[in-house]
C-alpha cells in the first residue's frame, strides 16, 4: 500500500449511524460510557499498530471529546488530527432519532464551532475541514468566511473540505480554482464510486492533502452486505472483502491517507491486513445509484 492508514471516528462518538450491522457492532447499552471505553480502545489499537492520523467532526457526537481525553503530549507529539465543522450533532444521544445532524455553513457556524473544537480535543487540529462540502453550500462564495478561514490557514491549520453526493468531483474543482485558502481534501473513494478519482489526482498534483473516506462504502463492501459480487469475488481470492477494499483505495497514487471507520478491534485488524486483486473496476456504480443506496441506509 503507498497511503497511510487513519482512524476515522464517524461511527464511534455517537449511538446512532449509517453502517451496515452498525447496531451488531456496538455495545447494547451505547451510553456515553459505553462508547468513550469503545472509543479509548480503538485507539490505542490503532496507536500500537502505528496508525497516526485521527479523523473526527464536530458532528460525530462526542468524538472529538474522545479523541481529546485519550490524548497525551507525547500521542499529541506524534498524530496527525483532521476534523470537520459545519454540521451541529442534534440526535440528544438517540440512535432513532428523526435527525441527526443539521448542516449549516455560516460564517456563524464556524465561529462557534472552531471554540468548540479546540475545548474538546484540547488543542488546535492540524486540519480542520468544511464537512460535506456541496454546489448548495455558501462556503466556496462566502468572502468574509473564506477571509476567516485564509486567516487560520496563515496561522498555521491546513484548511479543507470534506466532499459528498455524486458531484463530488464538480465540487473539488471548484475549490481547486479558487487557489486558497483550501489545501486539503477528504472524498468518497472505493470501488463502488470512483468518479472522483480524477479530481482527486489533480488534487494531489496541486500539493493538496487526500484523504479516502467510506473505502468500505459504509458496510457495503464488509461482510455485513452478505453475498455480493464484490464479497464473492474477495472470497475467492481468500481475503477480507474490507482488507481488499481498503487495500484498493490506499493503492491509489493519489491517496495521502485512508480512513478506517472500524468499530470493533476486530475490524480494525481486518481493515489493515493487506490485500491485492488487481484495479476491481468492474464493481464501480454510476454516481447517483451508488448515492441513491447510500442515501437510503437507515441510522442503526
Amino acid at each position: 500500500m503507498t497511503a497511510r492508514i487513519g482512524l476515522g471516528l464517524a461511527a464511534l462518538g455517537r449511538p446512532g449511524y449509517i453502517n451496515l450491522g452498525h447496531d451488531q457492532d456496538l455495545p447494547p447499552g451505547r451510553e456515553v460510557e459505553d462508547l468513550r471505553r469503545r472509543t479509548h480502545e480503538l485507539l490505542d489499537q490503532a496507536w500500537q499498530a502505528g496508525l497516526r492520523y485521527f479523523d473526527a467532526a464536530r458532528s460525530y457526537g462526542l468524538a472529538e471529546a474522545f479523541l481529546g481525553e485519550w490524548l497525551t503530549p507525547e500521542r499529541r507529539s506524534q498524530l496527525t488530527i483532521g476534523s470537520k465543522w459545519g454540521y451541529t450533532y442534534v440526535a440528544d444521544w438517540r440512535d432513532d432519532a428523526t435527525t441527526h445532524e443539521v448542516k449549516d455553513h455560516s460564517l456563524q457556524t464556524f465561529e462557534r464551532q472552531w471554540p468548540e473544537t479546540l475545548a474538546a480535543l484540547g488543542g488546535r487540529p492540524d486540519f480542520y475541514l468544511v464537512h460535506s462540502l456541496t454546489s448548495d453550500s455558501p462556503a466556496l462564495s462566502d468572502p468574509k468566511l473564506l477571509d476567516r478561514l485564509a486567516e487560520l490557514a496563515a496561522d498555521g491549520v491546513r484548511i479543507g473540505l470534506s466532499t459528498s453526493g455524486p458531484h463530488q468531483a464538480a465540487t473539488l474543482r471548484e475549490a481547486l480554482k479558487l487557489g486558497g485558502p483550501f489545501t486539503a481534501v477528504q472524498s468518497t473513494w472505493n470501488v463502488l464510486e470512483t468518479s472522483a478519482g480524477t479530481a482527486l489526482a489533480e488534487a494531489h498534483e496541486a500539493g493538496w492533502f487526500v484523504v479516502v473516506k467510506e473505502a468500505v462504502a459504509n458496510g457495503r463492501l464488509t461482510s455485513h452486505a452478505g453475498e455480493t459480487p464484490f464479497n464473492t469475488f474477495a472470497a475467492k481470492h481468500g481475503v477480507s472483502p474490507d482488507s481488499l477494499a481498503i487495500s484498493t483505495a490506499a493503492a491509489q497514487p493519489w491517496a495521502d491517507v485512508v480512513l478506517s471507520g472500524a468499530t470493533t478491534t476486530e475490524q480494525l485488524e481486518s481493515n489493515l491486513a493487506h490485500a491485492t486483486a488487481g484495479p476491481l473496476t468492474e464493481f464501480a456504480q454510476k454516481p447517483y445509484e451508488y448515492w441513491s443506496e447510500r442515501s437510503a441506509l437507515p441510522w442503526i
